[in-house]
């Protein structure tokens, strides 16, 4: 069976989904799962697991591109060895690719490491960026959201809440919220 995946980001997206649907109805899909999330909410990407889920030995998914389909090397790197495993083929539309061919398999496997070069490549210009910009006294780093948030937790705290409860009220996470009360003194009056 030739299952289709279709994603856009945003619910505004309505022409690039429709676009996504014809092309995987072209390319012969008999069911298609669509969905609008971005790629970086995972655990919302319900419909991506329910086609994967769908998928039986020698089904293929297929999508239109693969950015449609992965937000990370890493992430590619899962779905296929998922896919894999169930004996199940990616196509990919865009870039003619499609894992049941020895040159698909290759050209996936060359576009991932490209991707993952290009990563590391940036990662490390990024690096190197702070690192002269704290040299040069231009980089402060993030705002510690915690700290500026440390009166109201204390205050809190010696209210009675719970160290989880006030993680949750002030959102801050639960370590913060026990450093600044440990730091404060204040950690073992909560208990």
């Amino acid at each position: 069976m030739i299952i289709g995946y279709a994603r856009t980001s945003t619910l505004d997206q309505k022409a690039g989904l429709e676009a996504q649907q014809r092309d995987l109805g072209a390319a012969g899909c008999e069911k298609v799962f669509t969905e609008q999330v971005s790629s970086v909410d995972l655990p919302k990407r319900q419909k991506l697991e329910e086609a994967i889920e769908f998928a039986r030995e020698g089904d293929v998914i297929v999508v239109t591109k693969l950015d449609r389909l992965a937000r990370s090397v890493a992430h590619l790197v899962k779905i296929t060895e998922r896919l894999e495993a169930k004996g199940v083929a990616l196509r990919i539309l865009d870039g003619a690719i499609d894992t049941t061919t020895a040159n698909g398999r290759l050209h996936l496997n060359m576009l991932t490491s490209i991707a993952q070069f290009e990563r590391e490549i940036m990662l490390e210009r990024q690096r190197e960026g702070i690192a002269k910009a704290k040299a040069e006294g231009l980089y402060k780093g993030r705002k510690p959201t915690a700290m500026a948030k440390a009166d109201e937790i204390k205050a809190l705290a010696k209210g009675g809440m719970k160290p989880l409860e006030i993680a949750k009220e002030v959102g801050v996470g639960k370590s913060s919220v026990y450093r600044i009360l440990k730091e404060s003194g204040a950690l073992a009056k909560v208990w």
